[in-house]
């Protein structure tokens, strides 16, 4: 059976330098491996997504070059996270949790990347869970059946064995690392950890190729979409970052100058590929490359 990757932004702000090398990275996996590549933009975060971002992801990437052979947008597809969540409510693994942020952060400790582990305080409650978010108060007598709460899946206490195609080998263990984590938030969005599952079991994806910041949830993935039914989790390569003058990598949240901004500027398609080469210790130089340059760049690094 072919092997399928695939690049997912979130359409929250417009795409920066970080994600063209994550780019770079996924098409050249693909060419290396013979991989076709999957866009799926990520928009379960539904407060921040913007159509504008949406729309921009698709013409940055048309016009560094990029080519893919399928799409997804994850708002058309929120029926599967639905239908998901049935089959593990089916299995008695997920319940509600009435903690709010200020009890999660006193209450339990937080791991070396400064996430929560969850203590389970939540866990042996037996209500009903509300099928849609509720932004009303718990009762006069205490009850919290209507008070806002988030979803948690029951993570099995156990070592997950999993092999980076580049970092090499991890055993880890989720329910030390993070505790039962949500996998919809106190408004009733889905969340990153089972959106990213859901679609990767449905869209048949065999390598997951992204970056090294989110090493860390793969374990947590292999463990859940075990849960949902998946047995041979996909392959994963973890990738270097770059980062910014202070050691911290590029994001939306901090105005990462954007390849949007690249364009009205003037800068060619070249002109940035070689930059971003250069940037992530690809390259000695800044010299313009053409995309077909890049990813040969980028294959040798695999």
């Amino acid at each position: 059976m072919p092997g399928k990757t695939r690049f997912a932004p979130s359409p929250t702000g417009y795409l920066h330098e970080g994600h063209l090398l994550s780019a770079l990275y996924v098409w050249a996996a693909a060419k290396k491996w013979d991989l076709s590549v999957h866009l799926r933009i990520e928009d379960h975060d539904q407060e921040r997504s913007r159509p504008e971002h949406i729309a921009a992801i698709r013409e940055d990437l048309q016009w560094l070059g990029f080519k893919w052979q399928s799409e997804s947008l994850q708002s058309d597809h929120f029926d599967r996270f639905e239908k998901s969540l049935k089959n593990l409510e089916a299995q008695n693994l997920v319940y509600p949790c009435y903690c709010s942020r200020k009890e999660l952060e006193e209450q339990n400790p937080k791991n070396e990347f400064g996430e929560i582990i969850y203590q389970g305080k939540c866990k042996g409650g037996s209500l009903p869970l509300v099928r849609t978010a509720s932004l009303s108060t718990p009762s006069s007598g205490g009850s919290p059946r209507n008070a806002p709460h988030s979803l948690r899946i029951k993570i099995p206490d156990k070592v997950i064995n999993w092999h980076d195609l580049r970092l090499g080998d991890f055993a880890e263990n989720p329910k030390l690392q993070c505790g039962d984590f949500p996998i919809r938030d106190r408004i009733g969005q889905w969340t990153y950890q089972f959106a990213v599952c859901a679609d990767d079991i449905e869209e048949g994806i065999s390598h997951v190729i992204r970056g090294e910041d989110i090493r860390n949830s793969t374990a947590r993935q292999i463990a859940l979409m075990e849960l949902m039914g998946r047995s041979e989790p996909p392959k994963y390569l973890h990738h270097p970052l770059i980062v910014d003058t202070a050691g911290k990598k590029l994001s939306k949240r901090e105005k990462a100058h954007s390849i949007r901004q690249d364009r009205e500027a003037g800068v060619t398609p070249q002109e940035l590929l070689g930059r971003v080469l250069f940037k992530a210790g690809l390259a000695s130089t800044q010299a313009p490359a053409d995309l077909d340059t890049a990813l040969d760049i980028v294959c040798r690094n695999l």
